[in-house]
């Protein structure tokens, strides 16, 4: 099967070419988190192992077989300067290893995330949890959740709705990345509940309605929340940045920005208003 460029009668074989990628990925991951991964730093000073550069190797080899002929934008790719043209074009997203340092420091959250771009928004998108065995799939359609056996096949598929409410009850914050913004804004949102979560599990939360709102201030990379923006937005969620506008993919040629970066967000299930 070769997909060229996305259209709506093609979103199941993009979803399923996404969905064996990621499960794909989680080998080389999970045998090196058992193992001990060593990091070393990019010209970024974010952390980099051996299982991110594994697991990217894995996905690219599976989208390219499936996915020709869209633009592929993976992480470790555009640290490496390789950047493809996505000019008016849907392209890919991969962040082959979300949550590095919870990964280098033994948390079972990080995730694999893959999505695809079209006209600014994420419309599909996995996130894989390899070390807790589930995974999350956002597409026109609707979210669902996945749980992962131990042969990396889907055994269980459950659809998931984001509740709905004016006031966020379960508020979820970065545990690797948590600043004074963040804590004001947390004070101010009124969650009676605060649960510390790695990688962008924290869209999942939302998406599948075990939590309300996520805020986050300092840099994030597009990569980084795409594939749980686009689980999120199709569970009936929204990622807005500060001024209540959904995030938007594909941001290049910027003065003054880096490529790829994003602003400063806040995701939130239906309903919930941002602080």
């Amino acid at each position: 099967m070769t997909i060229s460029q996305p259209k709506s009668s093609s979103w199941k074989s993009i979803t399923a070419v996404f969905e064996k990628a990621a499960l794909a990925a989680g080998r080389p991951i999970l045998a090196i988190h058992r193992a001990g991964a060593h990091a070393r730093y990019k010209a970024d000073a974010s952390p980099v192992t051996e299982a991110d550069e594994q697991a990217e190797a894995v996905i690219l080899s599976e989208l390219h077989k499936s996915c020709a002929g869209i633009p592929i934008v993976a992480e470790e790719q555009a640290a490496a300067g390789h950047i493809p043209d996505i000019a008016s074009k849907a392209f890919i997203l991969v962040d082959p290893l979300d949550g590095t340092k919870e990964f280098i420091n033994g948390h079972p959250d990080f995730t694999v995330n893959i999505a695809l771009i079209e006209n600014g928004a994420p419309v599909i998108g996995v996130v894989y949890a390899p070390a807790l065995e589930i995974a999350y799939v956002g597409h026109p359609e609707g979210a669902e959740k996945l749980w992962v056996d131990e042969e990396f096949r889907i055994s269980r598929r459950e659809p998931m709705r984001a509740r709905t409410t004016p006031v966020p009850n379960i508020a979820v914050a970065s545990r690797s990345h948590r600043c004074a913004q963040t804590d004001d804004f947390l004070d101010r949102c009124g969650a009676k509940e605060i649960r510390t979560v790695g990688s962008s599990l924290k869209f999942c939360l939302i998406a599948e309605g075990a939590a309300d709102i996520y805020p986050r201030f300092g840099r994030t990379m597009e990569w980084d929340t795409a594939a749980g923006d686009a689980v999120l937005r199709a569970a009936g969620g929204i990622t807005v940045d500060l001024a209540g506008e959904p995030l938007v993919y594909g941001k290049t040629g910027r003065e003054g920005c880096a490529d790829f970066a994003n602003p400063d967000f806040v995701a939130r299930c239906g309903g919930t208003q941002s602080s």
